[in-house]
């Protein structure tokens, strides 16, 4: 194995495993997403899966059904960044699960290059949507 190739995993795993300890600060009953945004081996952002500023800390209704205004990890991680004096082009995006249809734009759309995931989404769409729009992907399925 290259080296810088083994490097890389190295690091790679090492961020998830942060993404993964920040997905546990979520309020959601249902499941906990993190997300860590990293450019030139700086993290730039964070965030985990929960209701908007100002709202109540429960991420699902009545039925169990997680809410329609429930903001994902990747999302509060990419408008975090919007309110700094960082960019997102050219980063890393390290998410706990991989992103839906609707993040999957947003990561595009913020000039992202590439995302490390652990689990998989039922839904591929939001993956196979950043592989045609060029982004690199890697799932990291074992965190050691």
């Amino acid at each position: 194995m290259n080296p810088n190739h083994k490097k890389q995993t190295q690091y790679d795993i090492a961020y998830l495993r942060m993404a993964k300890e920040w997905s546990k600060l979520s309020y959601c009953e249902r499941r906990q997403v993190g997300a860590l945004i990293v450019k030139d081996k700086m993290i730039i952002s964070d965030g985990y899966n929960g209701t908007p500023s100002g709202f109540e800390n429960v991420c699902e209704d009545e039925e169990g059904d997680t809410k329609w205004y429930v903001l994902h990890a990747e999302a509060n991680a990419i408008l975090k960044v919007a309110s700094s004096t960082q960019a997102c082009n050219g980063a890393t995006l390290y998410i706990t699960m991989s992103p839906c249809k609707q993040c999957s734009k947003l990561i595009h759309q913020a000039g992202i290059t590439r995302l490390v995931y652990n689990e998989q989404y039922k839904d591929d769409s939001g993956v196979r949507f950043l592989e045609k729009a060029g982004v690199k992907i890697s799932h990291v399925k074992e965190l050691e």
